[in-house]
């Protein structure tokens, strides 16, 4: 059923089964059938992150699309078909996502990945119709950056690695990652936001309301979610200190 919302996404996670078959086969011919369902619908979200990420970075800091003077129209109303692509691309892969953890609930996420691609699927497709809000649709999707380190890290639990340095090192890297891509990127949306303001306000209402009340609850999504990463990297070094001392 899933398959229908997008090809794309089919197709990742048909490879995914396949390269992991061939490459990894000890590790995830030992997993259960929902384990693999997993682990495939994880090299989907992965592709998707390496994706987005380099595309809003490239818009955000190479391109001159969302440049302060480099256009006529105001920052908040600036959009390409480029840019439209790559949102289609990613609102493609949200509703896929929702459909799976939807099908399989709870098994591949709770209610807060049900809200979480709610609220990204609906912020998204406002952007796309409305030609607005597309510099801070990329900002928040550039968070999206943290995903592959949370599935490397699912990934060598479920295949009896969660000792490994490489476990270790990934935990601290993800850590690292949430506290600049998650925390700090949406203080420094919050301070464009406040000094684009002027601009800001000239929006729909629809958008602008969005704006606000969608990245306040992501916000607040991502510091709980970064407590539980900082309990779970204290935890894991501190075993790892242990077992070295014995």
């Amino acid at each position: 059923m899933w398959l229908l919302f997008s090809p794309g996404s089919a197709y990742v996670f048909l490879s995914t089964a396949v390269l992991s078959s061939l490459l990894f086969n000890k590790a995830y011919g030992k997993l259960s059938a929902a384990q693999k369902i997993e682990w495939n619908n994880r090299g989907i979200s992965t592709f998707h992150a390496f994706f987005v990420s380099f595309a809003s970075f490239y818009f955000l800091i190479i391109s001159d699309i969302f440049k302060d003077g480099s256009h006529g129209d105001l920052i908040v109303n600036r959009s390409s078909t480029l840019t439209n692509t790559v949102l289609g691309i990613s609102i493609g892969y949200f509703i896929t996502d929702l459909v799976m953890i939807l099908w399989y609930f709870p098994a591949l996420g709770g209610l807060e990945y049900v809200l979480h691609h709610g609220l990204s699927m609906l912020s998204i497709l406002i952007s796309m119709i409305t030609g607005q809000l597309q510099i801070y649709i990329l900002m928040v999707l550039f968070s999206e950056s943290t995903t592959p380190s949370i599935n490397l890290r699912w990934y060598l639990d479920v295949a009896g690695l969660k000792s490994s340095k490489l476990y270790i090192v990934n935990g601290i890297a993800l850590f690292l990652g949430w506290l600049v891509a998650r925390i700090f990127l949406f203080m420094f949306f919050f301070c464009h936001v406040w000094t684009h303001f002027d601009e800001v306000k000239e929006m729909n209402a629809l958008c602008y309301y969005f704006m606000f009340v969608v990245p306040s609850v992501l916000t607040l999504m991502n510091l709980y979610w970064f407590w539980k990463i900082a309990k779970g990297m204290v935890k894991t070094v501190t075993k790892s200190t242990h077992r070295k001392r014995a």
